[in-house]
């Protein structure tokens, strides 16, 4: 080998040698790929909380008073209201790209004709009732009874049993039971069993007690809910002598038609669905804006705008807007029912928006881990990330919150029942705001959350911009976060308690489902 040879094989070993140093070097070495869903979730979540505003999806509010305005004044299941509410939420997501469906189902609807009591003897006046779901009518124009007081039972289970009835004493009478223990439907079950010709079963809360007896086989009485205050004092007007009253509860029941609404994202990968839902339906009492168009607005725009993105999702991104949640959560029941195996496995979290801008609001968020020690216990395994995830980015923003227990009185209870990791935000219904409360999240302390709660003034004027707007962000932020990136509920939490809020027993929504005591 020559001289001019030496170096030329010189040069070509210098160039090996120096090439894997090239390839390594910091300036062209390849991102670390398992970085990217964690990257791009931040990316887009920031992008929707920015672009998705109250402002907007106040506009879908508007559309659904103009809708009951047009349909009897309420939206509920079984009703056109209802029915052009689907329809515009439907067209909304198929012009945006989305994979849009009805799905269907019967279901039988109730609509309270009569719901009257009054005191006729010894001192009259007139008390506020509500019609239990599903219970049996008085002829029209009502009955005239005599009341008679079930004992209250030292371990809380007033009327749960056929020995708390005297036998006789019931006979043609008014049954007056104190809530607790068991159920509604077993309370005027066992007060039907002893002759009773009614029931009234009233609050151990604040507020008018408001239930469901579970389904139409079930009632065996016409069944009100009143006040704590006004059973008190009758059972103390008993003590004392004869007590009248004039009673009268009707309640059509009827089978009908109607519709859930189910969209997501057409690219994202099926194994990894994240869900979001909201029920659409009012009750026939009012149109329902805050209860639940709020929900189903700030969902509706929050889709919007991640088709807007044109963002390609690595997860399947799936939204509800469910139908007959007010006849008793009918709508997710028959949803989650209907579910295989496999779609159940495939759901890695259901997060729940009902009721978001209560006028007099609290900021509420699910106690997936049970750290408030109230009520129901924890949600399925990855429900406490879900709230933590909800509360750490509302403390970033330095928005107030507490929580609130999963009562089983809105959509996430289906999902909870078979396992699905669930989660979301409420702003209050009938439950009575606390000092502590108002000097926390502003509004008036001794006053319900929502006033117009199931009633005709829950209307636009219903709505809290604040409490709306900042609902939505957590909305966006989630659909954002998850769209990419499921990690976090993986993540361990740190059970840290909070205090007050609707887990402290006030307001839990939503008393029309309840079934329980």
């Amino acid at each position: 080998m020559n001289a001019t040879q030496r170096r030329a094989a010189a040069i070509l070993a210098a160039a090996a040698l120096a090439t894997p140093l090239v390839l390594a070097s910091p300036a062209t070495a390849v991102k670390d790929p398992s970085a990217a869903p964690a990257r791009d979730a931040a990316q887009l979540a920031k992008k929707l909380v920015r672009e998705t505003t109250g402002q907007d999806a106040f506009k879908h509010l508007q559309k659904f008073q103009a809708i009951a305005d047009s349909a009897g004044g309420h939206r509920a299941a079984g009703t056109l209201g209802h029915d052009a509410s689907a329809a515009y939420v439907y067209q909304q997501l198929k012009k945006a790209g989305y994979n849009v469906s009805y799905e269907q189902f019967d279901f039988i609807y109730t609509e309270t004709l009569a719901e009257k009591v009054s005191v006729v003897s010894p001192a009259p006046r007139t008390l506020d009732v509500k019609a239990m779901t599903y219970t049996k009518s008085t002829p029209v124009g009502g009955i005239k009874a005599d009341l008679a007081a079930v004992p209250v039972d030292a371990d809380g289970t007033t009327g749960c049993e056929p020995g708390d009835y005297a036998t006789g004493t019931f006979t043609g009478k008014i049954a007056l039971i104190k809530r607790g223990g068991c159920s509604f439907a077993i309370k005027q079950q066992q007060a039907a069993a002893a002759g009773a010709a009614g029931a009234l079963i009233y609050n151990n809360a604040a507020g008018v007690l408001s239930g469901t007896l579970g389904d139409p086989a079930s009632g065996k009485l016409p069944t009100g809910g009143i006040t704590q205050a006004e059973g008190e004092q009758l059972a103390a007007d008993l003590a004392k002598g004869a007590v009248n009253v004039s009673f009268e509860i009707r309640q059509l029941q009827e089978k009908r038609i109607t519709n859930n609404v189910i969209a997501e994202t057409k690219g994202g990968n099926a194994a990894n669905t994240v869900m979001l839902g909201s029920h659409l339906d009012s009750v026939t009492a009012g149109p329902g804006i805050n209860d639940n168009g709020s929900g189903s607005a700030g969902l509706l725009q929050t889709a919007l705008e991640l088709a807007k993105s044109k963002d390609k999702v690595r997860n399947k991104v799936r939204f509800a807007w469910w139908s007959a949640e007010e006849n008793g959560l009918l709508g997710s029941e028959h949803y989650v029912t209907n579910l295989t195996e496999l779609d159940k496995k495939e759901i890695k979290l259901y997060l729940n928006f009902d009721m978001i801008a209560s006028p007099n609001y609290g900021l509420f968020v699910y106690d997936g881990d049970n750290s408030d020690n109230v009520g129901a216990g924890a949600g399925p395994e990855g429900s406490a990330q879900l709230e933590r995830d909800i509360t750490d980015f509302m403390d970033k923003r330095g928005v107030p919150n507490e929580g609130t227990d999963f009562s089983g009185r809105s959509d996430y209870g289906p999902f909870i029942e078979v396992g699905i990791p669930s989660g979301g935000t409420f702003t209050g219904a009938e439950g009575i705001k606390t000092a502590a409360q108002a000097a926390k999240f502003g509004g008036t302390a001794g006053v319900a959350y929502d006033v117009n709660y199931h009633a005709k003034g829950d209307d636009l004027k219903n709505v809290n911009m604040k409490a709306f707007d900042v609902n939505i962000d957590v909305i966006a932020n989630a659909v954002g976060t998850y769209a990419h990136d499921i990690s976090s509920l993986r993540k361990p939490v740190v059970s840290t308690p909070t205090t007050g809020g609707e887990s402290s027993g006030g307001g839990l929504h939503d008393d029309h489902h309840e079934v329980t005591e």
